[in-house]
């Protein structure tokens, strides 16, 4: 009779603890991070340092020479297309025009009367020539005259910046001397150095952006503005980009350092991106935890991948699909079938959880 209560006692122990056990297995459901899996719509890309300069950097000189009567810029400020930076002193000019106006004004109307003769045969025809090409001369001197007084002044020729003036007023400055320097805000430029491996890839580059860390989110688009076709000491080719700047963007200016990102077109369309974070290493090679919604539990599957992009996320060429659920973070303490409970995401508006 003892025995028989011993074997029942026992028998309660072990169904009581086998209850607490299922109990606690139960109970065991962690919470993890989720990923959702996303294509990769884009190839391979590179980085290169770049600088900016503007598109047009340039020095303005007068096409006259004589002393300078007005100096209206200085270093720094910003003039529009058309202001007149500088001018030289037009006395001298002003009068040789005038001087050669009243010739000009004198000999045309010597050559509209010894027309009305030559229709009357009054004059020869030498005399006649000789009269004509005497007032295209003078015309031609008369043009060149105005010409000279108009070039005077100085014109910006497009909206920009003054980088430097070269002379300062009542000083003489020579014909085709460096008056002012100016640069354009309307284009920049943007250069960078690309290895002989890349070079010979050229027609497979998609596009061109670049980023500074100024602006670390805002990417501005490039465009191929010139390559050339032989390499500098360094065995490096120069590729020319113009800056776009977007509608809303911070205006880049020259000498800023950028980032510029070379985009290579993509050879397959099925290719996905998963987080590095998400991947377990074993000797058959790389595999992620797989979330089922409808049961809650996680499933290991094996993957197939091809590197890292240039934004921290492992290229998956085959065993994913997109809009899959990974476990992102705590893969390695994972179990085949486990429940799990992903993690709320936070709201971009609901800094700290607050809400």
């Amino acid at each position: 009779m003892k025995t028989k209560l011993i074997i029942i006692q026992l028998l309660l122990v072990f169904i009581i603890s086998s209850c607490s056990e299922n109990e606690v297995k139960k109970e065991n459901i962690i919470h993890v991070k989720t990923d959702t899996i996303t294509a990769y719509e884009s190839g391979k890309s590179m980085v290169f340092p770049g600088r900016i300069k503007a598109g047009d950097d340039i020095n303005l000189s007068f096409r006259i020479a004589g002393p300078i009567a007005s100096l209206n810029v200085s270093s720094g400020n910003f003039v529009k297309k058309g202001q007149v930076l500088a001018q030289i002193d037009p006395r001298d000019y002003r009068t040789q025009l005038s001087a050669t106006e009243a010739k000009y004004n004198q000999i045309k109307n010597e050559v509209g009367r010894i027309e009305i003769l030559y229709e009357k045969d009054g004059i020869t025809d030498n005399e006649y020539d000789k009269a004509k090409y005497g007032l295209k001369q003078i015309k031609a001197k008369y043009n060149a005259h105005r010409d000279a007084l108009n070039d005077t002044k100085l014109i910006a020729p497009f909206d920009g910046y003054i980088q430097k003036t070269y002379y300062a007023t009542q000083e003489t400055v020579n014909a085709g001397m460096p008056v002012v320097s100016m640069i354009s805000t309307s284009s920049m430029e943007v250069e960078i150095n690309i290895p002989s491996n890349v070079y010979a890839k050229k027609d497979e580059i998609e596009k061109f952006i670049c980023t500074t860390d100024m602006y670390p989110n805002k990417e501005y688009p490039l465009e191929v503005k010139g390559i050339n076709r032989k390499a500098n000491l360094n065995e490096l080719f120069t590729v020319y980009l113009n800056l776009k700047t977007p509608e809303g963007f911070p205006q880049l200016t020259p000498g800023m350092n950028v980032k510029v990102e070379a985009k290579f077109k993509s050879n397959s369309q099925d290719h996905y991106l998963v987080p590095i974070n998400a991947l377990i290493s074993g000797k058959t090679g790389d595999s992620v935890w797989v979330y089922d919604e409808q049961s809650g539990t996680i499933h290991k599957r094996d993957i197939k991948t091809d590197g890292i992009n240039n934004k921290g996320f492992s290229i998956v060429l085959s065993g994913l699909k997109k809009g899959e659920i990974v476990i992102s973070a705590g893969a390695t303490s994972l179990e085949e079938g486990q429940k799990v409970q992903p993690l709320k995401k936070q709201s971009k508006t609901n800094t700290g959880n607050i809400l």
